[in-house]
């Protein structure tokens, strides 16, 4: 599979380019080949292909829209509850009302495959863990 970034999606037309990772020639791509996921497309989402060579160019034979990437969480972490930082001041907390919505904007935007269970108990696990770090408050 090769590995790409959406650089131009035409939703009304149906059709758009993929850059590849490696470098090269864009390819092109339907929005039907897609899928269920074809709603989800926007230019910059990574992919993952297989690409053919027809009569006009390059051309996807199947994609799949790759998971939003996701800094590891010790990069932006802030201070376990209990514990003090010179920086507390200089970032907003969320509320949890705030965090959950946001985190269910974001899971049916980009994961439309999960069920409604699935979506409850994912924003559970991550609110769990936003409080631990900090970033959201009761």
């Amino acid at each position: 599979m090769e590995r790409g970034t959406i650089v131009r999606f035409d939703d009304v037309r149906g059709y758009g380019f993929i850059a590849p990772v490696r470098g090269g020639d864009d390819v092109f791509v339907h929005a039907n080949d897609f899928g269920d996921q074809r709603h989800s497309v926007a230019v910059g989402m990574k992919v993952s292909y297989e690409v053919v060579h027809s009569d006009r160019g390059l051309k996807v034979a199947s994609v799949q829209l790759d998971p939003p990437s996701v800094p590891p969480v010790a990069a932006h972490a802030g201070p376990v509850r209990g514990e003090s930082s010179e920086d507390d001041d200089e970032f907003d907390v969320l509320t949890v009302g705030q965090f959950e919505a946001s985190v269910t904007e974001l899971l049916l935007a980009n994961v439309s495959s999960m069920t409604g269970a699935q979506i409850v108990s994912a924003r559970r696990a991550l609110v769990a863990m936003a409080l631990q770090y900090g970033w959201v408050e009761d």
